[in-house]
């Protein structure tokens, strides 16, 4: 059998129909988490989101005992994803992003084509209003931040940036004449219309700052 940390091998499922990428993974001496990171660089998706898929592709192929992921379908993805909702009493975000995760591992990565893909159901998220600072409460915390905490605290604020956007940033990303900050799009999390590479956002700091 064939874990993480060895060699992809050369055979697949019957029923599966493996794309090229697939079988250049057959191919290659890589190792299968090494596959699910290049694919996920190729694709510019965030490092936290590699983190976060490479962890859950390691865990899934630790549930099943170490069987590579070609050897596994549908009745495995549910088992493990079972586990995580009725003996981990995981989220539903929890939930939905190990399934992504999954999902990715067998379409962009073994490039496998099975019908089932399309039929694994997504649990729904409990509605929530969502707990915010009144606009005072934002200035009052702002204010007792400085440094480049305060600078970046406030930016994040104002744009809208996430964490990891914020902290990459490049001067020539923040454009001081139009009063916007260019950054790189995130396809994972927020899906823009095809061929925007890139955003903007406006950097006008809340007032008081």
């Amino acid at each position: 059998m064939h874990g993480t940390g060895e060699q992809a091998p050369n055979q697949h499922d019957g029923g599966a129909a493996p794309a090229a990428a697939g079988s250049a993974l057959a191919r290659s001496p890589r190792t299968l988490l090494d596959a699910v990171r290049e694919r996920i660089r190729y694709r510019h998706y965030s490092y936290r989101t590699e983190e976060a898929y490479v962890g859950w592709v390691r865990r899934f192929v630790a549930f099943h005992g170490r069987r590579h992921p070609r050897e596994m379908g549908a009745a495995e993805i549910e088992a493990f994803l079972n586990d995580l909702a009725n003996e981990r009493d995981a989220a539903a975000s929890t939930h939905n992003q190990a399934l992504s995760a999954l999902l990715f591992l067998y379409g962009e990565v073994l490039g496998v084509e099975l019908p089932w893909l399309g039929d694994i159901h997504r649990p729904k998220q409990p509605r929530r209003l969502p707990v915010v600072l009144t606009r005072q409460e934002v200035r009052d915390v702002l204010a007792h931040m400085d440094g480049c905490a305060g600078l970046m605290a406030t930016l994040l604020y104002g744009t809208g940036m996430r964490l990891m956007e914020c902290s990459r940033l490049r001067v020539k990303d923040v454009d001081l004449a139009r009063g916007e900050i260019h950054r790189l799009t995130d396809p994972s999390q927020r899906p823009l219309r095809r061929g925007a590479g890139r955003r903007l956002a406006p950097a006008t700091p809340p007032a008081g700052r």
